[in-house]
């Protein structure tokens, strides 16, 4: 169907708000970018804008010699993946047994996880039960509290309810157990949901501020967000980098190092997103909707 006048000005109207929202998150991140990748010249004389000027890597590698970035990075390396990998397996697990119909109580229950989405203890008794478990001060603190995303759980759900039922009951008629067909018949035609729900655990847990913050007592296990939020807020940063040569100390500014610290954060998301894109649409829509 040829598309009228009105829809043709909607798409316009529409993909030129889309762009200038689009520039809106780009253009401080290519300015970040910039003023990582510059020189400290150009930017004490304020010549840096979205392309670097006097081309240098210097910040960064002040950050791997003079800063706790790298250990910082390891530590959201860890707390990322063993994460991850939790959130997953208890995440299957929950979802599987409530998307099947023969499921006995499965209602309650889904309604019981959905109340969890509406309420919570509160900040103060989640850190009282945390104390209470001795695993403040441990990365546990930080996994075991979201093991399982009532909102990603549900999805999950839908999307296993979307797979037809004649082949569940092939696969029973073979003498397919539960176990066998959860993991060789439902999950390997879940990919994309998977790999969806991985990248929402992954980037809850590489940007994990708030919850470090209060859990994690002991600098040395910060992560990644932590440390470079510190960094930022430090007016004296430039006497806190160890390490370094008086004239190495001369190549840098505090914005440099800055910028530079927030790309090293941002980078392992902006590079695993494109890998994981084409199934991000998919999964979402698939276990959203039902039918």
């Amino acid at each position: 169907m040829k598309p009228t006048w009105g829809e043709k000005l909607f798409y316009q109207v529409n993909a030129i708000l889309l762009g200038l929202a689009a520039l809106s998150a780009l253009l401080p991140l290519f300015n970040i970018l910039s003023l990582s990748l510059s020189s400290n010249h150009a930017i004490l004389a304020g010549k840096v804008t979205f392309l670097p000027v006097e081309f240098t890597l210097s910040s960064y590698a002040a950050l791997l010699k003079g800063t706790r970035v790298p250990e910082a990075f390891m530590n959201s390396l860890i707390i990322t993946f063993v994460g991850v990998a939790f959130n997953m397996i208890f995440t299957v697990l929950a979802a599987y047994p409530l998307s099947r119909s023969n499921f006995i109580g499965r209602r309650p229950m889904t309604l019981l996880i959905i109340f969890t989405m509406l309420f919570s203890g509160g900040l103060i008794p989640s850190y009282l039960l945390i104390k209470s478990l001795g695993i403040l001060n441990s990365y546990w603190s930080l996994w075991l509290p979201g093991l399982v995303s009532a909102y990603n759980m549900l999805i999950m759900k839908s999307f296993f309810e979307n797979i037809p039922e004649e082949l569940v009951d092939a696969a029973r008629m073979d003498g397919c157990g539960e176990w066998r067909l959860a993991v060789q018949i439902i999950l390997p035609l879940s990919t994309p949901v998977l790999a969806t729900m991985a990248l929402f655990y992954g980037v809850s847990h590489w940007n994990s501020f708030m919850n470090v913050l209060i859990y994690i007592q002991d600098s040395s296990k910060y992560n990644l967000s932590v440390l470079i939020q510190q960094m930022v807020a430090q007016s004296n940063m430039m006497n806190e980098l160890q390490n370094l040569q008086e004239q190495d100390m001369v190549l840098l500014t505090p914005e440099s190092i800055k910028s530079a610290g927030m790309m090293v954060m941002l980078m392992p998301m902006i590079i695993a997103y494109p890998f994981l894109q084409k199934y991000f649409v998919k999964g979402v829509l698939i276990g959203a909707v039902k039918g």
